[in-house]
């Protein structure tokens, strides 16, 4: 999905930049207006200077896999806690990973396991905006299931603002950030809801991302794409069928901005400033660039086989060609149709047969490939859901949701594989060393990516908001 209209309006407690200049004085933390003014440029001017990530591939496993299934195994617990499934030996001293993920076990010098991670909203729409914002949203837990405008924006689509609004931003015919293969969401067990988490909420639709739709799935009678080696996967930019032509797409920019003319109320400047947005879609949606880089047809079949003929897999192999072609932050999501994915209370063996092996054959062949292809040094690769499981399961050992403890994956970008970070007690159910938050996620990518994880952005009314509170970057991630 990408849209451009205008900002939504946001009610906020927080001072306005009037407000905090007219009750601290121009001298201010010892900053004139004029010195606060320009400071706050040349944030926007080089955002990103000095930061060891170009990229960022976000595979978020919504629903919640188990820590006790993963990577927090805890063979010495009661039966009843420890689960079905054994520990391998892995590549990393000390980390215990699944008899299902023998590949990442294989390749786990490539990444670093944070082990404590750790917030109170358990919920999965919630939880969803919690890990890809790294705020918490402003609905209570159970209050709802959709995006709304007044939600934090996503860290990709504060990489969009920021890429937009340097020198050359609105020219790239690529987007900035990207979501796959849909949108989350798109179909939901006894309904169809549109998560909150990965849009731009309160900054503005202008940054939302570039989203596809992978239509043919909803068809299959296997929702993970077990085995789609008879199927040709296609990503269709969301909203825009293949087969319409490029000058109709014209026709109707024309149309709409002749309607706009019409009513448009807002001053000169807003209207320039709308244009160039107007104009940026247009780009990306004709763009050969664009385009070309979202044919997985491309690639070979032999590599498209190591990633694993299945959704997942396919959508890794296609964060890797965007990430190649340009685009600075894709968010991969583990989308199956039957609305439950990894939120697995109520049958154990999908876990065993279908989730655990798509995400390890997906996940280590791309670290595989990014390193072959000298990319792995420049682009950050995190992997984590919303949530982690509950310590006891029920009879069929599915489990509910326990957002107070579970595991995220990191690697690239500088980043020290084959290292752990945090621990947990003897039963998986909270951290006991170095707990971290969203915030401290999101801290540790924004500075990663080279941007101040103390930065402000400005809303609708121009009122500064920080787009991190609190959060300290885990530089001890990073060799």
């Amino acid at each position: 999905m990408f849209s451009i209209l205008n900002q939504p309006q946001r009610a906020t407690g927080k001072m306005s930049r009037r407000d905090v200049l007219t009750t601290g004085g121009a001298g201010l933390l010892g900053l004139s207006l004029p010195k606060m003014l320009q400071a706050e440029q040349q944030q926007i001017v080089n955002p990103f200077q000095g930061g060891r990530a170009k990229s960022v591939i976000f595979l978020f496993l919504f629903g919640g896999p188990s820590q006790l299934e993963t990577f927090d195994m805890k063979p010495e617990a009661p039966s009843e806690i420890r689960g079905p499934f054994q520990p391998i030996d892995c590549r990393t001293p000390g980390l215990l990973i699944s008899e299902h993920l023998p590949r990442l076990a294989n390749v786990s010098d490539k990444f670093s396991v944070v082990r404590s991670m750790t917030h109170t909203f358990n919920d999965h729409s919630g939880g969803g905006h919690y890990i890809q914002t790294g705020q918490r949203w402003h609905l209570p837990i159970g209050g709802g299931f959709d995006a709304t405008p007044k939600d934090w924006p996503s860290m990709g689509s504060v990489v969009e603002y920021l890429t937009q609004h340097t020198p050359g931003g609105l020219e790239r015919d690529l987007p900035n950030y990207t979501v796959l293969p849909n949108r989350l969401g798109r179909l939901q067990a006894g309904g169809r809801y549109i998560r909150p988490g990965e849009y731009a909420g309160w900054l503005g639709r202008a940054y939302n991302p570039l989203s596809t739709t992978v239509d043919s799935r909803d068809s299959t009678d296997n929702p993970y794409w077990r085995d789609c080696s008879d199927k040709e996967l296609s990503y269709q930019i969301e909203g825009l069928a293949p087969e319409v032509p490029l000058s109709t797409i014209q026709r109707r920019i024309d149309l709409l901005k002749h309607f706009d003319l019409m009513k448009r109320n807002f001053d000169k400047e807003d209207a320039q400033i709308f244009d160039r947005f107007r104009q940026r879609a247009l780009a990306l949606l004709t763009s050969d660039n664009t385009r070309n880089a979202l044919d997985i047809k491309q690639e070979p079949d032999a590599l498209r086989d190591q990633y694993g003929r299945h959704l997942f897999g396919q959508s890794c192999l296609m964060a890797r060609r965007l990430v190649e072609a340009g685009v600075r932050f894709v968010t991969v999501h583990y989308d199956c149709v039957d609305g439950y994915s990894w939120d697995s209370h109520r049958n154990s063996d999908d876990v065993k047969q279908n989730l655990l092996p798509t995400f390890d054959q997906g996940c280590a062949t791309l670290l595989a490939d990014l390193e072959q292809r000298g990319m792995l040094d420049e682009t950050l690769v995190v992997a984590l859901g919303e949530m982690g499981r509950t310590p006891k399961p029920n009879k069929s050992w599915g489990r509910g949701h326990w957002s107070q403890l579970f595991p995220a994956l990191l690697a690239g970008a500088g980043i020290q594989g084959g290292t752990t970070y945090g621990s947990s007690d003897r039963q998986a159910t909270k951290p006991i060393e170095h707990p971290t938050t969203p915030e401290d996620l999101a801290a540790t990518i924004y500075w990663a990516l080279g941007i101040d994880p103390g930065l402000m952005l400005p809303d609708s009314l121009e009122r500064p908001i920080p787009i991190n509170d609190g959060g300290e970057p885990l530089k001890q991630l990073f060799g």
